[in-house]
């Protein structure tokens, strides 16, 4: 675990600063995270309300500016992989508006990002309340060896190999020099690599004072050269390792192709079996099960549980307004973990006499109590019907 904190690097006042906003942004004290909700979602604040048209299917977000890149977007990638038309128009709703189903801008479907509480007090026809956010855990047991076999078959069989191929090594290094190469080398290209201009990621200097000074910092070796890294921070009270910021050298290709970028999930979930930690956090995605990101980190063995910080007390509201062969294709295409009335959460796949339920995208993790098929044609019942889509002025 840590030893003797590297010096800081600012000033006082502005070490406090960034842990203040640093902690309003990850803490999972339950306090701290009430207080945030309450405060995000206040009836006098103001929220983007965004409408958006691509590949011939609306949908209108309002709510937590977060949802903004963490929903809408998803959903535009979903109606459109190239991104070529996106129609958007923008205006601004306060919390009291978010509350009138009426006062939301006009879609096919429209979400509503909230707090857990307001969104349960929202209409239920033809509706879903969705986490905004899930996080994907793997609890230790004190045996190295269950957390290996709680891994996908096919994932520990291709690390296997790959690892006999290129006899990766991994530890911890303390350097600040190594958290500089890190950080401008491998974390941002690896960011944009992988996300372009949706990029969200921390700052140099917090990811030093926040993380790097009280945290862990690995290195993924082959040979002697650095191809990768990953720093976590650290949670002693709870002893629990969250995944924060990983890359490979330079975000290229190549490190992706043999296996690199994987093995650092590996090598991580070994280090903290062999090491006493309770829990180790990958962090999180969306609840769409269509989702890559939701796909490959179920893969680990993980557990799906709430995101212990602000998401955790937040949810969406998604309404489908209208019933058209558009709508129908995209519910289809997306199936979603939703809050069923218990609070639980189940994966939701729709379907019609037309349309299969995308089983492909599987649900099945620990975490996720059950699997529930939606006849589209019963949950749309009172949705205005539009078989021929009308053309916008």
């Amino acid at each position: 675990m840590p030893s003797a904190a590297p010096l800081p690097r600012s000033p006082l006042h502005q070490r406090l600063r960034m842990h203040t906003g640093y902690h309003w942004r990850n803490s999972g004290n339950s306090a701290l995270t009430a207080a945030r909700t309450a405060w995000d979602t206040r009836d006098r604040a103001e929220f983007p309300a965004v409408r958006s048209e691509v590949g011939g299917l609306s949908v209108s977000y309002a709510g937590l500016a977060e949802g903004l890149a963490y929903t809408l977007e998803f959903t535009e990638l979903r109606r459109d992989a190239d991104h070529h038309r996106v129609d958007r128009s923008t205006g601004r709703l306060t919390g009291a508006g978010l509350r009138a189903p009426e006062r939301l801008p006009e879609a096919d479907i429209v979400i509503v990002g909230t707090s857990a509480a307001r969104a349960r007090q929202l209409p239920r026809e033809a509706s879903l309340i969705v986490p905004m956010r899930v996080h994907f855990v793997i609890d230790f047991d004190g045996d190295p060896d269950s957390a290996r076999q709680r891994i996908s078959k096919r994932e520990r069989q291709q690390f296997n190999r790959s690892l006999r191929e290129h006899a990766w090594n991994w530890g911890l290094d303390r350097d600040p020099a190594w958290f500089d190469r890190f950080y401008d080398r491998y974390y941002r290209p690896t960011m944009f690599q992988r996300h372009g201009s949706r990029e969200r990621t921390e700052t140099k200097e917090v990811s030093y004072e926040c993380l790097f000074r009280g945290g862990l910092m690995f290195v993924l070796s082959e040979g002697n050269a650095r191809i990768g890294g990953a720093l976590c921070h650290w949670d002693r009270a709870s002893r629990t390792v969250t995944l924060r910021l990983l890359g490979v050298l330079d975000g290229a290709q190549e490190h992706y192709d043999r296996g690199a970028f994987k093995a650092i999930y590996h090598l991580l979930i070994d280090w903290c079996a062999r090491h006493g930690v309770r829990r180790l956090d990958f962090q999180g995605t969306e609840p769409f099960l269509s989702k890559g990101t939701y796909q490959w980190k179920r893969r680990f063995g993980t557990s799906v549980v709430m995101p212990p910080n602000h998401f955790g007390n937040k949810r969406l509201w998604l309404q489908v307004r209208r019933d058209t062969p558009e709508v129908r294709d995209f519910l289809v295409a997306n199936p979603v973990l939703a809050e069923n009335p218990d609070g639980f959460l189940e994966g939701v796949y729709f379907r019609d006499a037309q349309r299969a339920p995308r089983f492909d995208y599987s649900a099945k993790s620990p975490g996720v109590t059950a699997v529930h098929e939606v006849d589209l044609d019963e949950f749309l019942t009172g949705a205005a019907r539009h078989p021929t889509r009308k053309v916008r002025p």
